[in-house]
């Protein structure tokens, strides 16, 4: 009978017949210019007080420092590696991650993600990359003069059919609202009691009138039934119909609440991604998906900051997005400059408010050196207008005097003044029906914010300068290009975690990964302290 053989776990058992080695320094192998050495270099000096105070001091200590941790998400970032279970394999097996845990065992997945989860949320992440913004204005990369800012949409950790929309909700609730005053009014035709329905309170009437019921219940001994042949009573249908009506109202409270004010619609499974329109849809026929609105800013081609944003319109974030960089930053830019879709008249108040420049392109700025748009009679822009006088002269020579001033107000709360402008009469016009929409009987009106045109017209001079030329070139080139280096060539189109705070923490270890790489590149390039791409002249 043969014997059994017992393979060991350890496997070293069976290296005989190799000769015996010293251990070396593994950093030979690694070349004296790679990346991984700058940034184990730079990420040395950061103040990490902040991260081990998420630690406690009671318990035992964690295998891998802080730091060492740090190093090896960013590292990792770098190299387009997302996943916990990625980052665990190259620590176990890639020289370089092996190189920067110093001796220290590879960390588990769960470890990793603890650590990315729990120990770099609430401040601690974005302390971090404030820093090294910092450290790269010590190193005179960044001067905080040309800001260049730009958004993309990338798609959440969600399901993509676990919609809730604002607007389905509002009217399913009103009808609940119907049902809930008719089964009201029967209990106070019954039990002669007066309860009133308020729709801006709607459970506390509910809540009481279910107590009043319960505690018939009791008093006639009603026992309730359920199944096939039992008869319930009028009573307990009415006590069954509250407490649905109550769970329903809790649940379109709890929507309402989540989507809040300034979007319509956010996912079950993540509730701070919106369902927006993606550029990339995986199913070809322009479908929502849940995601989050990235925005960037940009210079000297460092992303200097990052603001995640559950609204899909990119004109309401750019005020939060400066506020939060200037709360967190040394320094103020001093140019501001961004496309179309950041036009408002509160934004280019904002910026004229803060002293800083803008250059910001007006949404008409294409269409408007058009064939098609020149010739469009009722556009105010192809109307003459007299500042004496105060009036716009039509087409056809007849003047649109000013009638009234309105205030309006915006979805985050900014009023502006609007001045309408009426035609003194389009009666008989042989060029109506080109010039307006207006009814039989009315004539052509027209809106316009002075205060907006003034802005508009300082911001189109400084875009149209040879400095504003020089900078949107940089624009498209800057902060375009590094979405374009994120989404392709790192291939991140799909967030990991779920929360805003958490995405923001994936976020920045990408963007820190993407600074430590382009410094990298600027060095071994002789590129260092270039700010701006200038013009090529043939």
């Amino acid at each position: 009978m043969l014997k059994k053989e017992n393979i060991p776990q350890d496997y070293t058992t069976y290296s005989a017949g190799y000769q015996l080695s010293l251990t070396m320094d593994i950093q030979v192998y690694i070349a004296p210019h790679d990346p991984v050495r700058l940034l184990n270099q730079l990420l040395e000096g950061l103040d990490d007080k902040k991260l081990l105070s998420t630690y406690s001091d009671k318990g035992r200590n964690s295998v891998v420092p802080p730091v060492i941790m740090f190093k090896i998400l960013v590292y990792a970032y770098m190299n387009r590696a997302f996943s916990s279970r990625e980052i665990q394999r190259l620590c176990q097996r890639d020289i370089h991650f092996i190189w920067l845990l110093n001796g220290y065992p590879a960390p588990s997945h769960h470890t990793i993600n603890r650590f990315r989860k729990h120990h770099l949320s609430d401040g601690v992440m974005e302390d971090l990359f404030d820093q090294w913004i910092e450290r790269l204005h010590a190193l005179d990369e960044i001067h905080f003069k040309n800001l260049f800012i730009d958004g993309t949409k990338i798609e959440a950790n969600a399901n993509r059919y676990s919609f809730v929309w604002l607007k389905s909700v509002t009217k399913n609730e009103s009808k609940l609202h119907t049902k809930i005053e008719k089964l009201l009014q029967q209990i106070n035709e019954m039990y002669l009691t007066t309860y009133q329905f308020n729709s801006n309170q709607p459970l506390d009437v509910l809540e009481s009138c279910l107590m009043n019921l319960k505690q018939r219940v009791i008093e006639q001994s009603i026992e309730f039934v359920s199944g096939k042949g039992k008869r319930k009573t009028v009573l307990q249908r009415q006590v069954e119909a509250l407490e649905d009506y109550i769970e329903k109202q809790n649940m379109y409270l709890t929507y309402q609440e989540r989507i809040g004010e300034h979007r319509s619609s956010c996912s079950k499974t993540d509730v701070d991604a919106t369902f927006m329109r993606m550029k990339d849809d995986h199913m070809k026929n322009g479908q929502l998906k849940p995601g989050y609105n990235v925005q960037i800013g940009v210079e000297a081609e460092y992303i200097v900051h990052v603001g995640i944003f559950s609204s899909a319109n990119d004109v309401t974030t750019l005020i939060p997005f400066l506020t939060s960089m200037e709360s967190r930053l040394s320094n103020t830019f001093e140019r501001v400059i961004a496309d179309a879709g950041y036009e408002s008249e509160e934004n280019y108040a904002y910026l004229k408010e803060n002293h800083q420049k803008v250059f910001i392109k007006p949404l008409n700025y294409e269409a408007s050196k058009t064939r098609k748009y020149k010739a469009q009679l009722g556009k105010r822009e192809n109307m003459a207008y007299d500042e004496l006088t105060d009036t716009y002269t039509c087409a056809n020579g007849r003047v649109l005097k000013p009638i009234e001033v309105k205030s309006r107000e915006s979805r985050t709360g900014y009023r502006k003044e609007v001045t309408i402008y009426e035609c003194e009469t389009c009666q008989d016009c042989p060029l109506r029906s080109k010039c307006t929409k207006a009814k039989e009987g009315n004539h052509k009106r027209i809106e316009v914010s002075k205060k907006m045109l003034s802005l508009r017209t300082e911001s189109l001079e400084n875009i149209q300068s040879e400095e504003g030329i020089i900078l949107r070139k940089n624009r498209s080139i800057q902060v375009e290009g590094a979405f374009g280096v994120l989404k392709q060539d790192y291939g991140f189109r799909k967030f990991l975690t779920r929360g805003k705070v958490h995405v923001t923490v994936e976020m920045l270890l990408l963007c820190f990964g993407y600074n430590v790489q382009k410094l990298h590149n600027k060095i071994q390039n002789n590129r260092c302290g270039q700010q701006l791409h200038t013009q090529k002249v043939a």
